[in-house]
């Protein structure tokens, strides 16, 4: 005959292998054969099993729709970023290396169509201003300020172009200065 303390360990141990999932060695009535209630059933199944994946399933899709969209939109912000600020700069250049105004503003509008469709974005949502801080914007010495404006729509959003939704509006400025020897 074995000692009570080590009847209780042994029961224990093997308690613990259950729970583990792993093999028993059978220390009298398990929680199953005593029927007990948190457990279910044995014979029908435990009715609370396998809701685990498709609460975990429903949630994240919940929770990752958004968050998807939001690095989707950051991302559409940033590229507008690039395209505004690579836009103003080439456009600057542009401009002040033209013969006269009309060539120069036209070569300026036609850079920031460039700029803006390398990164994807549609013309017809910038806007483009020239200023400078003398009459003739192409005297020697004059310092010309191109300003490209766009605003971003937000993506993969039906019937946006209609409604207007935009994500952000987006400046950028960049200033050239008419050299003297062209």
């Amino acid at each position: 005959m074995r000692p009570f303390s080590a009847d209780i360990a042994r029961c224990g141990l093997s308690r613990l292998r259950e729970a583990l999932c792993l093999q028993s060695e059978g220390c009298g009535e398990t929680l199953r054969e005593q029927g007990n209630p948190e457990q279910g059933n044995p014979e029908q199944g435990n009715p609370e099993q396998g809701s685990a994946v498709v609460e975990f399933t429903f949630l994240s899709l919940l929770l990752m729709v958004p968050v998807v969209y939001f690095i989707v939109t950051i991302g559409q912000i940033q590229g507008g970023s690039f395209a505004v600020v690579g836009a103003a700069d080439h456009a600057a250049k542009v401009y002040v290396m033209q013969k006269d105004v009309s060539s120069a503003q036209a070569a300026a509008e036609q850079a920031v169509i460039m700029a803006l469709a390398d990164y994807g974005h549609p013309t017809q949502r910038a806007t483009i201003e020239v200023a400078c801080d003398r009459n003739d914007c192409l005297s020697a010495g004059a310092a010309v300020t191109v300003t490209v404006g766009l605003a971003v729509p937000l993506p993969m959003m039906p019937f946006g172009d209609a409604l207007r939704l935009d994500a952000a509006r987006l400046d950028a400025s960049a200033t050239q200065m008419v050299g003297r020897f062209r």
